[in-house]
């Protein structure tokens, strides 16, 4: 019995069985590393990558949102109930540009797919690159989800997201109301 893709996950799944199965190891490793971070403040060195990633991209999406990021630091230092591994301070945040200044990290996930997909174009083939690859992008995995204060943070743009919506649902009504073909693409 040969084993097929198709019998057990979604078609576009099986479309990027080759990144997967590449970034599989990455994942495991990031596993690994969050759970040597946790028993010793040393092994933090392993997520520093992954640290510069998330607050740059605070930085980043802050500037471009116009919600004044100033000092940016990636030291770890003790904070109640853990450690804080960095931080970036926003002077100007809005309703409308505190969800995607506080949620930016989340665009980090992009990262290990970009390798993945650069490393398994054309067919691949394991090299040394591709163990210090794992290195750099497993962080990124530990990386991707916001804090809790980021969420808090992000909290502010409530106005935002119900405006957001509210239009998506008028266009989606007024143009033949596609959520259903949407949703029928989705399962098909």
């Amino acid at each position: 019995m040969r084993f097929s893709c198709g019998a057990v996950a979604p078609a576009w799944l099986c479309r990027h069985d080759d990144a997967l199965l590449y970034l599989a190891p990455a994942l495991a490793l990031a596993l690994v590393i969050r759970a040597l971070a946790r028993r010793h403040p040393a092994f933090f060195v392993f997520t520093l990558a992954g640290t510069v990633c998330h607050e740059l991209t605070h930085f980043l999406v802050g500037f471009v949102t116009a919600a004044r990021p100033g000092s940016f630091t990636v030291m770890p230092r003790r904070a109640p109930g853990g450690w804080e591994l960095g931080a970036v301070t926003l002077g100007r945040v809005r309703w409308y540009n505190a969800a995607p200044a506080a949620l930016a990290p989340l665009l980090l996930v992009l990262l290990p797919w970009w390798v993945a997909a650069w490393r398994t174009d054309p067919g691949w083939h394991f090299q040394a690159i591709d163990i210090a690859l794992a290195f750099l992008v497993a962080p990124q995995f530990l990386a991707c989800w916001p804090s809790r204060a980021d969420w808090l943070v992000a909290r502010r743009s409530w106005p935002a997201l119900v405006l957001g919506v509210s239009i998506w649902l008028i266009y989606d009504y007024l143009h033949g109301n596609r959520l259903r073909s949407f949703a029928a693409l989705i399962h098909a």
